[in-house]
């Protein structure tokens, strides 16, 4: 019966002006073109850093804002006198579905995302600042804040079309079921970004290391967290890693430059020592930004064919310490040479 209501209720659409139509979208992009030459005049005439940094992005995102409900409002009024803008195609439940009621329940949706995001972005910063929050737990607040404020938004704009929310939570329980298996992996990384926004083991601005490779977190969102390298690029790693594998917070621990050599048996070990820590000496000395001028050389392990030693010094950032490893390996290579110390077989093998 329903399904009929629908099929006849859809003949409102032979009422449409086609021409009316294509008019309304030729005023639609002047409107778009407009506010482009308005924002990209703006960028060029004002030449200043700190309204490029500060001032253009307000303008930027207010005047997205005005385009955006300008244009809505604008179809709404332009097309006020037909009758199928306020048609009611369908009912259910006692609300009679029309074109303008989409239209508020889309706009109940989108206005709800736009203003919470103009809150974290603007407001919550001078809230975080007066009361000491730091960085992650600010950035978890925002998240929250964000997704209760959507689901409340979509709750209100279903309800607003007539939709039964008790009906949608029994077919979402009964898809569940049927795709479960499918989306397994998506609703555990799910879960594991809530864990990791709410106990925050790690956070966002902080350094970890996964797979040898060091970055800065950039976001935690629910699904994947991204991660920003300095010559990998950018990672997007599923949540779940976080909390299944062993990952290094490098934020609170003082970085190293190491350096890993191997050297035949039956070596000077002692000359080999001297020569490390030399090279190495030699390399920070030219090098002003390294923090602590000390160079730590170990001795580590005996191996089936070589001898291995280790060589650290304490750097501040990722940068530093690549480059640093380098130039220490260089020094090495030039001291072995001279002194006709042979490097392990072991390690020219690979």
């Amino acid at each position: 019966m329903q399904d009929n209501q629908l099929f006849e209720g859809v003949g409102f659409l032979k009422e449409i002006s086609v021409s009316d139509f294509l008019l309304f979208f030729v005023y639609l992009a002047i409107i778009f073109v407009v506010k482009f030459i308005v924002l990209m005049l703006l960028r060029k005439l004002i030449s200043s850093k700190d309204f490029k940094t500060r001032i253009y992005p307000v303008i930027e995102d207010i005047s997205n804002w005005l385009v955006l409900y300008g244009s809505i409002l604008f179809f709404v009024f332009y097309f006020s006198k037909e009758k199928w803008l306020t048609f009611a195609f369908y009912e259910t439940e006692g609300v009679e579905i029309s074109v303008l009621l989409i239209i508020v329940a889309v706009l109940i949706v989108t206005f709800a995302s736009r203003i919470t995001k103009a809150l974290t972005r603007y407001v919550m910063p001078f809230v975080y600042e007066q009361f000491d929050v730091d960085i992650g737990m600010s950035y978890t607040i925002n998240r929250l804040l964000y997704y209760l404020v959507m689901f409340l938004a979509l709750a209100i704009s279903f309800t607003t079309v007539g939709l039964d929310l008790t009906a949608l939570g029994v077919v979402f329980s009964v898809l569940g079921i049927g795709i479960g298996f499918g989306v397994r992996n998506i609703a555990a990384n799910f879960v594991s970004g809530i864990i990791i926004l709410f106990e925050r083991p790690m956070e966002v601005g902080e350094m970890v290391e996964i797979d040898g490779k060091i970055g800065r977190i950039t976001k935690i969102k629910l699904r994947s967290t991204v991660i920003e390298t300095l010559k990998e690029g950018t990672l997007v790693v599923p949540n779940q890693y976080f909390i299944e594998q062993i990952v290094r917070n490098r934020s609170s621990a003082q970085l190293y430059a190491r350096v890993m050599v191997s050297v035949q048996y039956g070596s000077d070990t002692k000359k080999i020592e001297r020569l490390l820590n030399e090279s190495a000496l030699k390399t920070i000395s030219l090098m002003e930004e390294i923090p602590e001028k000390n160079v730590e050389v170990q001795f580590i392990d005996f191996r089936n064919s070589a001898l291995d030693f280790q060589v650290e010094v304490q750097v501040v950032d990722v940068e530093m310490k690549e480059n640093l490893e380098s130039r220490i390996r260089h020094a090495i290579a030039e001291a072995f040479v001279q002194n006709n110390v042979k490097l392990a077989e072991e390690t020219l093998e690979k």
